[in-house]
C-alpha cells in the first residue's frame, strides 16, 4: 500500500469516527418527573411517539408516590437540580414552586400551542404575582360519584337523584350484604374527594359565590347541613372506614366487593385497568330535592413544566410542546379516561363522554381552587376536620367552624 493510499484512508477512517461522534454529541437525554404512577405506561408510550419525531431526544421518566412528590420536588429545585420536564400540580401547589424561581414562564413565542387551551385552564398554570403561565395543563377532572353497574342491575336499583334517594339505594344494598361505598377516610386528602363527589350538588353555585365574596362563610348553615348529610351517609362506608386508607377503598371497588366509589373521574381508568371486566358508570352528587341543579365539582390538575435552570431548555420545550398537540390531548383522553383540555379533542370512550357532559354543569372543587394558596391551607382543613367528624370526634357545627378558623387568618372577607 502506498503512503499516499495509507493517508487517504486514515483521512476517511477519522471523517466516519468524526461523523459518528458528532451524531452521538447531538442525542440529548431529558429527565420528566410525575407523581402518576399509576399511568406510568401510557406516558413510556407518548414518549415513544414523541421520539418517533424527535430521535435525537430521549427522555428518562420517573414516577414518585403521589403524597410524597411535591416534597421530592421542591427540595431538588431548592438545590439547583430537579428534572428538565415537571408534572406540576395547579392553583397554589404550583405557585410554592413557580415564586422562587423555579419554572420557565411559557408564551405563545416558546410554546405557540397555548393557544390550544381556554383561559380558564390557563389560569390554573398561571403566577397570580407575575400573571405568567408556567405550565401546560393536561387534564381538567370531575369529582363525582363512579358505580358498579352490574351490582346495580343484579339488584334492581338505579342512580340516584336526589340525596334521600342515595340513602335509600344504600340501606337496600347494606341489606343484601353488599358495601354501597368502598371509600374510606384513613387518607387524609380522600375527605375531601368524598365531600366533592357527594355534597357538590346539595352546596350549589351559589354557596360558593357567597363564600367568595364574603357574603357568607364556612360556618354557613349550607355547609354545615352538608356536613351533617355526609356524616348520615358514612354507615354506609366500607366497614371500619376511619381505618381504611386509599389504596385498599380502591381494591375494594376493583373487586367487586362495593357498589359506589366517592372520588374523581380520574379513578374510572386505573379501576378498569386493575379489572377489565367492571362495567362502570358514573352520577353527579344527589341534589338535595328535586328539581336543584345536579353538579360536579371540576377543576384543571396540573400542568407539564419546564426546570428553569436546565441546561436542556430546547429540547425540553420541544417535549412541552409534543405534550399540547391535539394528538397528545386525543390520546391522553381516550386512554386515561380523563378529559384532557385541549379544544377539538374527540372523545370516543362513552364513560368519558358522560363526564363530559356532566362537567358542562359543574361548581368548583372549592378548597383546591379557592383556598389552597396560603397556609392553613382550605384542603388540609377540610381534610382533616372531615376526618375526625367522620370518626365521632367533632360535630358537623364543631368542624365547619374549625374550617372557618383557619381560613379567616388570612382571607380578609371573612374577616368582617
Amino acid at each position: 500500500m502506498t503512503l499516499t493510499r495509507r493517508i487517504l484512508m486514515g483521512v476517511a477512517a477519522g471523517t466516519i469516527l468524526f461523523s459518528g461522534t458528532a451524531a452521538m454529541a447531538q442525542q440529548t437525554e431529558l429527565t420528566f418527573w410525575s407523581w402518576r404512577q399509576e399511568d406510568k405506561a401510557f406516558y413510556q408510550d407518548a414518549i415513544k411517539k414523541f421520539q418517533a419525531k424527535e430521535p435525537n431526544i430521549s427522555i428518562k421518566f420517573e414516577t414518585y408516590a403521589p403524597e410524597n412528590y411535591q416534597t421530592i420536588l421542591s427540595t431538588a429545585l431548592a438545590a439547583g437540580r430537579g428534572p428538565d420536564v415537571i408534572q406540576v400540580r395547579a392553583y397554589g401547589n404550583l405557585e410554592t414552586i413557580a415564586t422562587p424561581g423555579y419554572l420557565l414562564a411559557l408564551d405563545k413565542q416558546n410554546v405557540p400551542e397555548l393557544a390550544n387551551f381556554p383561559d380558564a385552564a390557563l389560569a390554573a398554570e398561571t403566577l397570580r404575582a407575575d400573571g405568567k403561565v408556567y405550565a401546560v395543563p393536561f387534564a381538567m377532572q370531575a369529582q363525582l360519584v363512579v358505580y358498579n353497574k352490574k351490582i346495580f342491575k343484579d339488584n334492581g336499583v338505579n342512580p340516584p337523584k336526589t340525596w334521600d334517594e342515595l340513602m335509600t339505594l344504600a340501606q337496600t344494598l347494606k341489606a343484601k350484604n353488599i358495601t354501597p361505598f368502598a371509600n374510606g377516610t384513613a387518607t387524609a386528602w380522600q375527605n375531601e374527594t368524598i365531600v366533592g363527589g357527594l355534597l357538590s350538588s346539595m352546596l350549589g353555585k351559589q354557596f360558593e359565590e357567597d363564600i367568595v365574596s364574603g357574603k357568607a362563610n364556612f360556618t354557613d348553615p349550607r355547609f354545615v347541613n352538608a356536613l351533617a348529610k355526609l356524616k348520615d351517609i358514612s354507615q354506609y362506608f366500607s366497614p371500619n372506614f376511619t381505618g381504611v386508607d386509599y389504596p385498599s377503598s380502591q381494591q375494594l371497588f376493583v373487586a367487586g366487593r362495593a357498589a359506589m366509589f366517592a372520588g374523581g373521574s380520574y379513578e374510572v381508568a386505573n379501576f378498569k385497568n386493575q379489572n377489565p371486566t367492571l362495567d362502570l358508570g358514573v352520577f353527579p352528587a344527589p341534589v338535595l330535592k328535586a328539581g336543584d341543579q345536579a353538579l360536579v365539582a371540576t377543576y384543571y390538575d396540573g400542568g407539564y413544566a419546564v426546570n428553569a435552570k436546565s441546561e436542556k431548555k430546547d429540547a425540553a420545550l420541544k417535549f412541552v410542546r409534543y405534550l399540547a398537540t391535539p394528538e397528545y390531548g386525543t390520546a391522553f383522553t381516550n386512554t386515561l379516561k380523563n378529559l384532557s383540555p385541549i379544544k377539538g379533542i374527540k372523545i370516543e370512550d362513552p364513560i368519558t363522554q358522560e363526564v363530559a357532559k356532566l362537567a358542562e354543569n359543574s361548581m368548583s372543587y372549592l378548597m383546591l381552587v379557592r383556598f389552597r394558596y396560603q397556609e392553613p391551607s382550605g384542603s388540609v382543613l377540610l381534610q382533616s376536620n372531615v376526618q375526625k367528624m367522620l370518626a365521632g370526634q367533632q360535630t358537623p357545627e364543631q368542624a365547619a367552624a374549625e374550617i372557618n378558623k383557619g381560613i379567616a387568618t388570612y382571607y380578609k372577607p371573612f374577616q368582617k
